[in-house]
């Protein structure tokens, strides 16, 4: 174990100073990603004025919260989201490269996670600045620094988040043992996960839509049966205290269940897809 841990430093510092040396466009790339904020502040102002003032609400949240939700969302988006993972790792499989995981003694998925440990350090200690500026002008949308109980679950679910986020598109990536090309189930993917994840607006909003076909369910009850909210709304309705008690701690149990399922996915996937691999290519 002492030595397996020594591998993972090793691994971490060699990655850490190559994202550090090139990546240096993490903080401007950040700045700009904040960018569409102001058109949904302007948007989101029409629409409570339009709608009984900005005093009024809408799903639960006033306007404030809805600015605030979608600077949450980016925070909990960037410990998630996992750019050219599903695609790179199908692409080794498709050209032949994944065969050097089969031949070193190094766990692919460790590598890989390892990895995008660095790549996330890097991207925070690059685009912390951009970060604080933002938040710091925003701060008016915000009621406060949530208690510190409600800080450690947030902190809890964006840690899990990641992991989540990861296992999900390696499980994606690792299609590519049995499917030739996966860019057009990535498509997919990023595409409803944009919307079931409640990066576009909150999953409350959903209740609006009613009853699915008179089944007693709603929409908002589906989604929040799928694993997509935990990589964005679900920290963003920790922080503002959205969910308290019981529903908090089921949600942090569903979260850490839909992580550990997915661990345990990747692992099989990667367990049978090695197995009937042909290790074809250069």
């Amino acid at each position: 174990m002492q030595e397996r841990i020594a591998i993972w430093g090793t691994i971490l510092r060699i990655s850490l100073q190559e994202r550090l040396v090139y990546r240096g466009d993490f903080m401007l790339g950040t700045l700009m990603r904040f960018l569409p904020i102001v058109t949904q502040i302007f948007l989101w102002l029409a629409v409570f004025q339009a709608t009984g003032g900005t005093g009024s609400t809408i799903a639960g949240y006033s306007f404030h919260q809805f600015v605030a939700y979608y600077l949450l969302t980016m925070i909990s988006r960037a410990f998630s989201s996992m750019p050219g993972l599903s695609s790179g790792l199908a692409e080794q499989i498709r050209d032949g490269d994944i065969k050097k995981y089969l031949v070193q003694p190094v766990d692919p998925l460790e590598f890989l996670l390892i990895g995008r440990v660095a790549h996330k350090i890097a991207y925070y200690v690059v685009a912390l600045i951009p970060f604080i500026l933002v938040f710091w002008w925003c701060r008016e949308y915000f009621e406060g620094w949530p208690s510190a109980m409600t800080m450690l679950a947030f902190l809890a679910t964006l840690v899990m988040s990641f992991l989540l986020g990861f296992f999900m598109e390696a499980c994606l990536g690792l299609m590519g043992f049995w499917f030739g090309e996966v860019s057009s189930l990535v498509f997919v993917y990023m595409l409803v996960n944009f919307f079931l994840s409640g990066h576009m607006f909150p999953i409350d909003m959903l209740e609006k839509l009613g009853p699915i076909f008179g089944l007693g369910i709603t929409w908002a009850d589906v989604v929040r049966a799928l694993p997509f909210q935990y990589l964005a709304y679900f920290p963003a309705a920790v922080f503002l205290g959205k969910l308290q008690g019981w529903p908090l701690a089921i949600g942090l149990l569903m979260q850490l269940g839909w992580t550990v399922a997915f661990i345990a996915l990747a692992r099989a996937m990667w367990y049978y897809g090695a197995r009937q691999y042909s290790a074809y290519g250069g």
